[in-house]
């Protein structure tokens, strides 16, 4: 049903949406995230609590560490976050949504519901339920200690917003940063085009993401990592770090465990998204040298490969 979902008007799913929740909680449904463990990461100050939802969605609950003020990601699934939080602990106040469709947004009511705390609900487009700030590219709030800064991406959707996080001690920037890229930036992929060009995902890919520090940790969306790596591989056969990735990949979901996350540095190395001013991606595209074309090019590939 997810898959099916994504992909209808907004109107429509909303609408499904809404009769679907009605119906029983996301775990009766079995939305309890099935296709991978559930595991965490831990940076300096902050802990990233990778929740598994559906049947390769991503919702990641953020925790700042001093003050154990937490946030979300795209909680489609509310029962899961739930018990996420209560079992570590801390306190949910905000809610960080990439993108209005349905698999990432589509719990945000249910969640402001269920949730014992009033809910601070960001998001860039007015189609996102339960919504209370509206964001735009270079907004930037906090969760406890943790600095967010918002990074406007339309292509996949006009209101796609990514989210980067530091932290710092005294004046300097601690490492790793983290950003969270919803359905704009894969591991070694990249959204589909619904509601965007050519031009707006390179300016997202090449001109914003790729900017950030090559240590910032990359979480997305959904778990696509092997058949992106596969048509990387198509594009650049004799990439030895995609080779590397595909090896890596195969292994970690040998275990049912997540391939999340990547670093920006990694995603310049294996994802042609990110390289369409490689001259070996362009020479795939056979389009010249021109990279938005080239990245044209080879999305309108990716969505038949």
């Amino acid at each position: 049903m997810a898959s099916l979902m994504r992909y209808l008007p907004n109107s429509l799913s909303n609408k499904l949406t809404a009769t679907y929740f009605k119906l029983s909680t996301l775990s009766q449904l079995g939305f309890r995230g099935t296709h991978s463990s559930q595991s965490t990461i831990d940076l300096d100050k902050m802990k990233i609590h990778i929740l598994p939802a559906l049947t390769d969605n991503y919702m990641y609950l953020i925790v700042d560490e001093k003050t154990k003020q937490a946030a979300v990601v795209d909680p489609v699934a509310p029962e899961t976050v739930l018990q996420a939080v209560n079992a570590h602990g801390v306190n949910l106040t905000k809610v960080l949504t990439t993108h209005h469709h349905w698999d990432h947004a589509g719990g945000n009511e249910d969640l402001v519901k269920k949730c014992k705390n009033s809910l601070d609900v960001f998001g860039g487009d007015d189609r996102i339920g339960a919504m209370t700030t509206k964001v735009k590219h270079g907004d930037k709030f906090k969760i406890g200690d943790i600095d967010v800064e918002c990074i406007f991406t339309p292509c996949h959707t006009s209101g796609h917003i990514c989210y980067y996080l530091t932290t710092t001690s005294g004046s300097e920037v601690e490492t790793p940063p983290v950003v969270f890229t919803g359905d704009t930036l894969f591991i070694a992929g990249c959204g589909r085009f619904f509601e965007g060009t050519a031009d707006e995902m390179y300016s997202a890919l090449i001109e914003k993401l790729s900017k950030l520090p090559d240590e910032t940790r990359v979480f997305c969306g959904h778990e696509y990592t092997q058949q992106n790596l596969r048509f990387a591989k198509f594009v650049e056969s004799e990439n030895a770090d995609i080779d590397a990735k595909i090896e890596w990949a195969a292994r970690m979901r040998g275990k049912g465990e997540p391939t999340v996350p990547s670093t920006i540095g990694e995603e310049k190395r294996i994802n042609p998204f990110m390289r369409v001013n490689e001259a070996a991606v362009q020479s795939h595209a056979n389009c010249g040298q021109d990279p938005r074309k080239t990245m044209q090019i080879i999305r309108k590939e990716k969505d038949s490969f």
